[in-house]
């Protein structure tokens, strides 16, 4: 059965630590895999099914919510890059692998791969539609530059913090760190994060990459499109971990 955790991710000496809420579902293996949702996103939903899947290929797989995200303490609006990459260390430091993949999927993408660039313990690395330019937030970094706040439809508001931190994690501090293998897959109609920032992003790196286009798929993928993506990463899985 999956274990749910709380797991501190600011000074765990104080009641006030904040905690995320985390599901850790069991493989016996040594292998891991992190997850990480996307901006708006909790680890609900296709993560659940992810994890399953995961168990069943022999990995120890771990999704949890960001702060401000799903069950976890905070507010959306003090979520940025910097305090995602936080809670992915302490998740991980928690659970204490001696090596894991991580996934991200969207703006988990980009957590995902600065994530990899800094931390040696990421064996590879696997995304669906990352992050990897500014661009997709640039319609609300005018109206936060204008107004001080956007407010998406739900309720969830960033600020210039957001925008702050984004600026400190630009692609080019991961083109010459990543030495691992990197998957990339994106929807070929995706009208979020264009595809194309993916075959420039993967043609800059260093290391191993596989890039899929998935046709017809948009931003959010099909349930064809997401059982086709879980057998075409199980497999890249398999190939990254023969050639370690």
């Amino acid at each position: 059965m999956p274990e749910a955790h709380r797991i501190p991710v600011g000074d765990a000496t104080t009641d006030a630590a904040p905690t995320v809420a985390a599901v850790h579902h069991e493989a016996d293996s040594d292998d891991w895999l992190v997850w990480c949702h996307g901006l708006r996103s909790d680890k609900s939903g296709s993560y659940e099914a992810r994890c399953r899947r995961a168990s069943e290929a022999g990995y120890n797989a771990v999704r949890f919510d960001a702060r401000g995200c799903g069950e976890s303490d905070g507010e959306f609006v003090d979520s940025t890059l910097e305090t995602r990459l936080t809670d992915l260390r302490h998740v991980v430091d928690y659970f204490d692998p001696r090596t894991y993949v991580v996934f991200g999927s969207s703006f988990g993408g980009k957590v995902a791969i600065h994530a990899a660039a800094e931390d040696e313990r990421v064996a590879a690395v696997a995304t669906r539609a990352p992050v990897t330019t500014s661009e997709p937030f640039e319609e609300y970094r005018t109206v936060v530059e204008r107004e001080g706040t956007w407010t998406f439809d739900t309720g969830d508001r960033i600020e210039r913090r957001f925008f702050d931190a984004l600026d400190r994690y630009p692609f080019d501090d991961v083109v010459g760190e990543l030495d691992v293998p990197v998957a990339i897959f994106h929807g070929g109609d995706d009208a979020v994060v264009d595809p194309d920032d993916s075959f420039a992003a993967a043609a800059r790196l260093e290391t191993d990459v596989l890039v899929e286009r998935f046709a017809g798929e948009g931003h959010r993928f099909s349930a064809a499109g997401e059982q086709r993506l879980r057998d075409r990463l199980f497999d890249w899985l398999a190939w990254a971990d023969a050639h370690q």
